[in-house]
């Protein structure tokens, strides 16, 4: 029995450990997308009730309303599906996961992927109301 286990052991392939994320997010290359989504107001909505509810401060006012912008990390698999998504931390949880959700739903068969190895991207989605 124990031999047993000790072949499938040495047979098992080794796994590779996925590249480190990179600290300064701007050295990141943008996200090969196939075709860019489009993010609408009605995307926005729920940010803005975050906002107005106070659970989220990290907004700015802009000439026509006010906008947020949520940075994300994305690190992309050789055949082009997420393997890792991580919002950058503006002190709205909600929000980061929310945005983290979008922009993984987006990703989905509409990357070009670098089929040599998995790799970073960076991402970002700034969503727009009135006041």
């Amino acid at each position: 029995m124990m031999l047993a286990a000790l072949a499938l052991m040495i047979q098992a392939p080794a796994s590779v450990a996925p590249p480190v994320q990179p600290a300064e997010w701007a050295q990141l290359p943008p996200l090969p997308w196939r075709v860019p989504p489009r993010y609408d107001g009605e995307m926005a909505r729920f940010v803005m009730e975050e906002v107005r509810a106070g659970r989220c401060v990290a907004a700015v006012t802009t000439a026509t309303g006010q906008a947020l912008q949520v940075d994300v990390a994305l690190l992309i698999a050789s055949d082009g599906r997420p393997r890792a998504i991580v919002p950058r931390a503006i002190g709205c949880a909600t929000v980061e996961q929310y945005t983290s959700g979008l922009i993984s739903r987006a990703v989905r068969e509409n990357l070009i992927p670098d089929v040599e190895r998995d790799t970073w991207y960076r991402a970002s989605i700034t969503f727009h109301w009135p006041s």
